[in-house]
């Protein structure tokens, strides 16, 4: 049996065109689920601000805007980055919105929350802005909860660790 990684999910971006997670092969990355009218939406600029100083060596912010968590994505996909772009100047890829936990959870998700699907970490976002860290070889490593800012020290330090580890 092949062992499963984020390589191996398809997901839609805000066009709902359909991307290949396995276009990341060999990237460290970061995936978050996000919303824009949260209170840790702020988190954006510090997501950029990690992703600028990051992303020549190997390393990718992906975010899943959601509704999942106090109602607080009701825009559009088209909406959503028109303010990602405006408000922060993102430049990292955001899909289309997605659920992220629950029964109905994108299967995405389903494999990133679970240690049963992803042999390591189990960790379930309980609010916007939770993030999980991947490896190289679409491996959960990580995971970093909604009060811990994208570019602390703990998540930077892992990021760091990850980019140097050899890719197999």
């Amino acid at each position: 049996m092949v062992e499963q990684s984020v390589h191996d999910f398809i997901v839609k971006d805000f066009l709902d065109n359909e991307i290949c997670l396995n276009n990341y092969n060999g990237k460290v990355l970061l995936i978050v689920n996000t919303a824009t009218a949260c209170g840790y939406t702020p988190q954006y600029s510090k997501l950029q601000k990690i992703y600028e100083t990051y992303r020549e060596k190997g390393f990718e912010v992906l975010a899943f805007p959601s509704n999942d968590f106090g109602e607080q994505e009701p825009l559009t996909d088209s909406g959503i980055i028109h303010f990602c772009k405006n408000e922060y100047g993102i430049t990292f890829p955001v899909f289309a919105k997605i659920k992220v936990r629950g029964s109905d959870a994108h299967p995405l998700y389903q494999y990133l929350s679970s240690r049963k699907r992803n042999g390591n970490i189990q960790s379930k976002p309980l609010w916007n802005f939770h993030k999980f860290l991947i490896d190289k070889n679409g491996k959960v490593r990580d995971f970093f909860i909604t009060i811990t800012n994208p570019d602390s020290k703990r998540v930077t330090k892992k990021i760091e660790e990850l980019l140097v580890e050899n890719f197999k």
